[in-house]
């Protein structure tokens, strides 16, 4: 099994010189654990599982002992199951710990946000990991968030690998799951069956005691559906047999987990008629190719959702190019009740970049016309792009540019 470098490596090293604790959180199986084994490996640093019955029962029961057992430096994974600890660790950075002397990690992320945050503000730095990304794949794991000029995105394109568009469908429906695309488990149906298994008996059983673990299976099948929509809880709940209520709280345990996120619309004190509802998106396609039950590359390229999955591979690959690097973005879609609707709308030092995202070699000009709705706001517009399965950089005008999404 080969180790993939990951991009987030450079920023664990910088924040550990500064914070004496470091959360990294994220989905189930992206990395976590591996990155921070290959990087304290030839270091003093010891690693303990909360995973372990007992020493999940020693850090709940006497989290002091356990830190007099597991001394700094030391990486705790999946921390989620000993909240106890946090106060703990908070007394330690007081008295003094060294700057990287706790390293956590924790697949329960916005209960371990609240966790950090409660016990351990100002004294924790919370970095987000998500599955590979196409940089780290088929790039040289160089990776900055999108510039918009033409020597930028010329950049961009020196560093990354170009393909086909079958060849992009085939990277969609592999997934980013490093499990997978190591090597070491070779078949991807059997990973991802595997994955669903454990994700539900570990994190969804954890936050749902007694749930029913084959409906749930099959809400999370029924999200998968509606990858790129804006988000239709009644219908969701409707093809599962469960109550509206059920499915907002099961939807609210699969962000929680960061198998699913949102990009929320984009508005301001202008814009009057945009829409409140967020659309959906999972953070790793292959599990959206795998939960749909398309078996091939070639069938996902011409299938029903074909658009909607090269969309949720778009968004979330944009996205990682800030996590990767351990920043925040500001990143909505925007639709108004005039039907006006933009993919991507990004926020970048005090302008608004848009972005349309269409399957397409040689998409038209007029694909960017609903750019324009955002100059009646307060925010100056900048340049945008209309990204697509082009082989190279182009542009429509000064202003728009065509960009391959292989590029990102």
């Amino acid at each position: 099994m080969a180790y993939i470098k990951r991009t987030l490596e450079e920023s664990i090293k910088k924040i550990s010189e500064d914070y004496s604790c470091l959360l990294l959180i994220g989905p189930r199986q992206v990395g976590k654990t591996t990155m921070l084994e290959h990087l304290m490996d030839g270091t003093n640093r010891q690693k303990v599982s909360l995973d372990d019955a007992e020493n999940r029962r020693l850090a709940k029961t006497d989290p002091a002992l356990f830190l007099e057992m597991h001394p700094a430096p030391v990486l705790i994974d999946e921390v989620q199951y000993a909240p106890e600890l946090f106060a703990y660790i908070k007394i330690a950075a007081d008295n003094g710990a060294a700057p990287g002397a706790y390293w956590l990690t924790g697949s329960q992320a916005f209960q371990l946000m609240e966790l950090a945050q409660e016990s351990l503000a100002g004294r924790t730095a919370i970095i987000h990991m998500s599955a590979l990304s196409q940089s780290e794949m088929y790039g040289d794991g160089t990776t900055s968030p999108l510039l918009f000029s033409t020597e930028g995105l010329k950049r961009r394109g020196e560093h990354l690998s170009n393909c086909k568009p079958i060849d992009m469908y085939e990277r969609i429906w592999n997934g980013g799951m490093p499990g997978h695309r190591s090597g070491r488990y070779k078949d991807r149906d059997v990973f991802y069956s595997s994955y669903i298994q454990t994700y539900i008996n570990h994190d969804v059983s954890d936050m749902i005691p007694g749930v029913d673990k084959l409906l749930f299976a099959d809400f999370i099948r029924a999200a998968a559906c509606r990858v790129g929509q804006m988000l239709n809880t009644h219908d969701i709940a409707g093809d599962v047999g469960v109550s509206d209520d059920t499915a907002k709280r099961w939807l609210r345990i699969l962000e929680k987990s960061e198998v699913i996120f949102y990009l929320r619309p984009y508005s301001n004190n202008l814009l009057k008629r945009t829409v409140k509802t967020p659309k959906m998106y999972f953070f790793d396609t292959g599990l959206v190719a795998y939960l749909t039950k398309y078996s091939s590359p070639e069938i996902l390229m011409n299938g029903a959702i074909n658009g909607a999955i090269l969309e949720n591979y778009t968004v979330a690959e944009i996205r990682k190019t800030w996590s990767n690097i351990a920043k925040e973005s500001l990143i909505h879609y925007y639709r108004d009740k005039d039907t006006n609707e933009i993919d991507m709308v990004i926020e970048v030092d005090g302008q608004l970049h848009p972005l349309e995202i269409k399957k397409s070699t040689n998409p038209g000009a007029e694909l960017a016309s609903a750019f324009k709705v955002l100059d009646k706001g307060s925010v100056p517009r900048g340049s945008g792009a209309i990204l697509c399965l082009r082989d190279e950089l182009s542009a429509v005008d000064r202003s728009t540019f065509i960009l391959p999404i292989w590029m990102i």
